[in-house]
């Protein structure tokens, strides 16, 4: 008899994820595809994809039913986005989170097409675990988003909620710092990122030869041609530049003439 004991198979990433939200294996991919990560148009998010967005959902616990966590897509890249309700979830359900509060600059700017808002936001963070808590302040000129699009484009958040999403901002990149999340964007960096991962093809065109009308020579030809039609130049015909050592010509003349004896 055997004494080799078998340890239980863990259960599947898909398995896992379709129990906590009670869900068939078997279906929860073609109903993420469906609801949560649906994408506009024709664009088709691929298993591959599917998994990578869902190791991102399970690590972190985020509920893409709810769009704490959804698929930006552009030009078929696909980022995993974080909403503001699931930075706020994973902060708040963090062990070592003791609150947190926010400043305000006295200083009113008002952004092109958006509303007058403070030039920065702060955000403290307490945590349980350390005696300092972490500070970090945002600017709104170097996180605001203009109106996207030609002719002075579209009115975006950006422009109908300016102070929200600068502290929203805030609290994201304070969380980062304050707690080391990593791997996860919100739409704003997404963008970015796919704009940064375009390939664009910069390879030098090969500059096409001039066409040459049948029947006729090349202007290159018939400067070439005419060249060769012209009679070299003697030494009588060449006017003299500066002062010519006179035994040199003497030794040209007589090289000359023994050339036409011959």
């Amino acid at each position: 008899m055997s004494n080799e004991v078998t340890k239980p198979s863990k259960p599947s990433l898909v398995s896992r994820f379709a129990d906590r939200y009670h869900i068939e294996p078997a279906k929860l991919m073609d109903t993420l595809k469906a609801t949560a990560f649906r994408q506009r148009g024709d664009t088709i998010v691929t298993n591959e994809q599917m998994a990578a967005l869902l190791i991102v959902a399970d690590q972190y616990k985020l509920n893409p039913f709810t769009k704490e966590i959804y698929a930006f897509s552009d030009k078929g890249a696909i980022v995993p986005v974080v909403g503001v309700d699931g930075w706020s979830r994973i902060i708040n359900e963090h062990p070592c989170f003791n609150g947190m509060e926010f400043n305000y600059s006295e200083e009113i700017v008002t952004p092109t097409g958006g509303k007058p808002c403070p030039e920065w936001c702060e955000v403290v963070i307490y945590r349980k675990d350390r005696d300092k808590p972490t500070i970090v302040r945002e600017y709104l000129d170097e996180v605001y988003q203009a109106p996207r699009g030609k002719d002075g484009g579209y009115a975006g958040p950006w422009q109908s909620h300016t102070k929200r999403f600068l502290r929203h901002k805030t609290l994201i990149q304070g969380a980062r710092i304050a707690f080391g999340f990593a791997g996860i964007y919100d739409e704003d960096e997404a963008s970015r990122i796919v704009d940064a991962n375009r390939v664009v093809d910069v390879t030098p065109k090969p500059t096409p030869a001039p066409a040459i009308a049948e029947g006729r020579p090349s202007r290159v030809a018939a400067i070439v041609g005419a060249a060769k039609k012209e009679k070299p130049v003697t030494i009588e015909q060449a006017e003299p530049v500066g002062v010519v050592d006179q035994s040199f010509v003497d030794m040209i003349e007589q090289t000359d003439q023994q050339m036409a004896a011959e």
